[in-house]
């Protein structure tokens, strides 16, 4: 199996505002400790999940600095420097790497729904601009209207070294374990989906890039050591009781993180609200969320 070389949970953290939408730095400390202190082996920043589409390269970079400060040897930071322009996608980052991360997630580029040779180049272009940054391949075929296949994965995997990495949002299992069976025995499959992280870890995954890890990391952190332990029966006892908690951040009616955030600030970790188009969630929406928090004893 190949070695979670950034850690097997990483949390795609939420970005906290103040009210006026500026971010909120005390809440960015406050948060990236709850992530830290609740199982959580490193942290992704200005993922979709920190509605990167809305925050601006400085903010971005900001992000980056602080994130990184705040963490300093407790786990990894790996940078949301992907988008759908390439020119762009490099110059960020470069400079995220001279910030000091300890690597780079780079989507599909969303609206442009290129061919998979066009994705290789992308991929291979900004991957190739930071030679000694690790880098992560995101593949999310919901957001980005395009799903990269199997074998672009894994020509990647094999033709560019410090692409080392993936995390898998196509919802295919089958998919995933073409991925980890064809690529070099180094490179690491992390789920995209938090319901798809234990079927991934049985074929080869190495850990995933969750969402929910925000209310359930512990209990996401223990299906993790349970299951590289050899205890499948606590591993799929962890991931039933995180079910609910799953359901309701994934709500048909709005999209994540809105009912995430609703969550966090019930929690007490104070994460304020979302910036438009995205706007708050209903009271219905709520009423989801704390009643799976309090199923699960979150509150």
């Amino acid at each position: 199996m190949a070695n979670a070389m950034f850690g097997q949970v990483l949390t795609a953290m939420v970005t906290p505002f103040h009210a006026d939408g500026s971010i909120n730095d005390a809440g960015v400390v406050n948060l990236v400790n709850h992530l830290l202190e609740s199982g959580s082996d490193g942290i992704v920043v200005c993922g979709t999940t920190g509605e990167s589409p809305t925050l601006s390269h400085s903010e971005k970079l900001h992000l980056f600095r602080l994130v990184k400060q705040i963490v300093g040897t407790r786990g990894t930071v790996i940078a949301g420097t992907g988008g759908n322009d390439t020119a762009t996608s490099i110059e960020l980052t470069k400079e995220a790497a001279e910030i000091g991360v300890d690597g780079a997630l780079l989507v599909v580029p969303p609206y442009n729904k290129p061919s998979m040779e066009g994705l290789y180049r992308h991929f291979r272009s900004i991957a190739e601009s930071v030679p000694s940054l690790p880098c992560i391949v995101y593949n999310v075929p919901s957001r980005t209207a395009q799903n990269m296949d199997a074998a672009t994965t894994v020509r990647l995997a094999k033709d560019v070294s410090n692409i080392v990495a993936t995390k898998e949002a196509s919802g295919n299992l089958v998919q995933m374990a073409e991925i980890v069976a064809d690529s070099p025995a180094d490179f690491a499959v992390y789920s995209g989906d938090d319901g798809l992280t234990l079927p991934l870890l049985a074929v080869g995954g190495v850990g995933v890039v969750s969402v929910i890890a925000h209310l359930a990391g512990r209990q996401m952190k223990e299906m993790h050591t349970a299951f590289f332990s050899g205890d499948l029966t606590r591993a799929a006892c962890l991931n039933a009781q995180m079910l609910p908690i799953l359901k309701a951040c994934f709500q048909s009616t709005t999209p994540s993180p809105v009912p995430l955030k609703a969550g966090l600030n019930r929690l007490g970790v104070d994460v304020g609200g979302v910036r438009l188009p995205l706007v708050e969630a209903t009271e219905s929406e709520q009423a989801i969320i704390y009643s799976a928090m309090a199923q699960t004893g979150l509150i």
